[in-house]
């Protein structure tokens, strides 16, 4: 009796024996035999096996338990039901599973911001679709930085909750500061009285004005950093501020004012250009 369950379930596992006994019944050898399958060879009758006997259940058409499905469904059944992602059976019918529910689509925006806001940090606004929103951007944030909002993308087909927002953070350009890293570089605008003499100048930074030193004799295009003045990284450390001297001329020189610069000039021999050479 196993050995004919076990020539069953090679029966099950054969695409085109199977097919067969689902259409014929137990008498699928012998038709099959006669020229149903092209491919035919020698195989197991089920004549002398009663499932009623073995399982206490309804055969083909007996009382109890039916197998509509013929003789697949019967080890469907044996083997716990399903079986090939089938789901329950209503009233005879095989019913497909239900669908597992899906996230929906992310959503990738890119967000302008000005560097005052990716420095210091802090709450913006921006319209997505015609909605409004709002996100708190963290300090220290700069261009390539991705933001991720939860369930704020597409919605799901089939109920499952919503995809991401991802924001793609792109800082503009700032009038005078340029960012490199984690430092700031900065021109600031001297006097010629302020390079030559030297002074004490204001120098605006992310953290508040600072006052700096400006040497004597300071030549224009010279740096200086400014220790800890840059952008504050999340670990807290901050980079430098560079500041790079360009000394300004006023429009407009009286003739007195070029007098006192040739005799400035004439007492101060300097030949700024030697040693150049191609």
């Amino acid at each position: 009796r196993f050995k004919r369950i076990q020539e069953a379930f090679d029966v099950l596992s054969d695409d085109d024996k199977r097919a067969a006994y689902d259409r014929y019944g137990e008498d699928f050898e012998k038709i099959r035999n006669t020229g149903w399958n092209p491919q035919a060879g020698g195989g197991a009758g089920f004549e002398g096996l009663d499932l009623e006997q073995i399982f206490g259940g309804g055969g083909r058409g007996g009382g109890g338990v039916q197998f509509e499905g013929g003789f697949s469904d019967f080890f469907e059944q044996l083997m716990g039901g399903g079986g090939r992602g089938a789901g329950p059976r209503r009233g005879g019918q095989r019913t497909a599973a239900a669908a597992p529910p899906q996230r929906g689509q992310n959503i990738r925006h890119e967000l302008d911001l000005p560097m005052s806001l990716a420095v210091h940090g802090g709450e913006t606004q921006f319209y997505l679709d015609g909605e409004k929103l709002s996100v708190t951007i963290p300090p220290g944030v700069n261009t390539g930085a991705k933001m991720r909002l939860r369930e704020r993308g597409q919605p799901s087909p089939n109920g499952g909750p919503r995809g991401d927002l991802i924001l793609l953070i792109k800082v503009s350009d700032h009038p005078y500061y340029r960012r490199v890293g984690n430092n700031l570089e900065v021109k600031l605008p001297v006097t010629v009285a302020e390079a030559v003499l030297g002074a004490k100048v204001d120098v605006p930074t992310p953290n508040g004005t600072v006052t700096m030193t400006i040497p004597p004799g300071t030549s224009s295009g010279k740096r200086l950093r400014l220790k800890g003045q840059g952008v504050k990284s999340r670990d807290g450390n901050a980079g430098d501020l560079i500041v790079e001297v360009q000394i300004h001329l006023p429009k407009e020189i009286s003739d007195e004012s070029k007098q006192l610069i040739e005799q400035f000039d004439a007492q101060n021999q300097l030949s700024p250009r030697d040693g150049i050479s191609f």
